[in-house]
């Protein structure tokens, strides 16, 4: 919007020449969404706490897992509404309108949310949520939706990217369902990671720096081109996306670190796992984000080896799963869980960068 309204003004104005850059409003973006998560925090407090919307801890009858984490009961949840929130003004705020990347990727972030805050909603009220079928159904949906949208954008080629080899896979049509897969997909790896205070959000923040960086660089036809990666035009613009994204992180951190006064919730996890999911294809990078969102990885590979293994053999691969509460019952500290888990997602996102230059 600011874009709109001062850059015409430039040749009367020189200093709202400004505006034309990515750099200068996605910095804007991470400023103003940080800011609203700080100034609306009190009041966002103590509306969830007086609606009662509070975490019931449930761990699946893993009694030693409760009594590790039932201090957190009663703490409130769904603080995700507000990271939504904030993320959308400031995009919409510092964006180009006439971008399609970032309507799509809001709508990403609005559709999984709602499906995030309809399941919270469920589980506080109805003392259950959506079961694991109705979820990937919706998801699916969504996915479906808005791969149909993005695949009947002309401007946008449907191929697949690979690191290490130049060049691209043309899929179609079919393309809509890699979309709907990978957003499945990242919702649910990241909503997995979600169990420890600040594990999620953190590793998020590092994954959306990685990603603000490549949309820049894969919008920009001359930094494109000497890296061997596709060029998309226009995708530049996601990087004010992601730098919205992670201003209002770090805000979100400031009450969700260790000992957390906060949780983000299913509306949360689900729309931010979305849109890390949906920024990766869009600028055809999805490969990296299997590197760089190793724990993401590793996290839901935990839950689907340790249902195979229970049905295959009868008994557990991991004292429990998420990956995060196995090692909580090795006798890891929480704290000591989330930095380690910190450290590999900062060590992967440099292996993520480092393969730009191995094609």
């Amino acid at each position: 919007m600011v874009y709109h309204i001062f850059y015409p003004l430039a040749d009367k104005f020189f200093v709202f020449n400004v505006t034309k850059y990515i750099t200068f409003r996605g910095g804007c973006a991470f400023v103003t969404s940080f800011f609203l998560v700080m100034a609306f925090w009190k009041f966002t407090l103590k509306r969830l706490k007086r609606l009662k919307i509070v975490e019931k801890v449930d761990m699946y009858g893993h009694i030693h897992l409760e009594s590790l984490h039932g201090g957190k009961r009663g703490t409130p949840t769904m603080g995700g509404i507000l990271m939504i929130f904030s993320i959308v003004v400031s995009t919409v705020l510092w964006s180009r309108w006439d971008n399609i990347f970032i309507w799509l990727i809001v709508l990403v972030l609005l559709s999984l949310g709602t499906l995030g805050l309809y399941d919270d909603l469920s589980k506080i009220r109805k003392s259950k949520g959506l079961t694991r079928y109705q979820k990937l159904f919706w998801q699916a949906v969504i996915g479906i939706a808005l791969g149909i949208i993005l695949v009947s954008y002309k401007d946008f080629n449907t191929n697949w990217s690979f690191p290490f080899i130049k060049g691209a896979k043309d899929l179609g049509t079919f393309y809509i369902f890699w979309f709907t897969l990978m957003l499945i997909a990242t919702s649910n790896a990241v909503n997995f990671t979600d169990g420890l205070d600040g594990l999620a959000i953190g590793t998020l923040i590092i994954n959306f720096l990685i990603f603000g960086l490549l949309s820049y660089i894969v919008g920009h036809i001359k930094f494109a081109n000497y890296l061997f990666i596709p060029y998309i035009a226009h995708a530049g613009e996601l990087t004010v996306f992601c730098l919205a994204a992670i201003g209002a992180g770090l805000a979100f951190l400031w009450f969700n670190s260790f000992p957390a006064e906060v949780f983000m919730g299913d509306v949360g996890a689900l729309a931010l796992g979305g849109a890390i999911g949906a920024v990766s294809l869009f600028i055809k990078q999805e490969f990296l984000l299997f590197i760089s969102g190793g724990i993401f990885v590793a996290e839901a590979m935990s839950v689907i080896l340790q249902i195979i293994w229970v049905k295959s053999k009868g008994k557990k691969l991991f004292k429990a799963a998420p990956l995060h509460h196995h090692f909580q019952l090795l006798g890891w500290e929480e704290s000591k869980i989330i930095i380690r888990f910190w450290i590999v997602t900062i060590i992967c996102a440099v292996i993520a960068l480092l393969t730009l230059k191995l094609r």
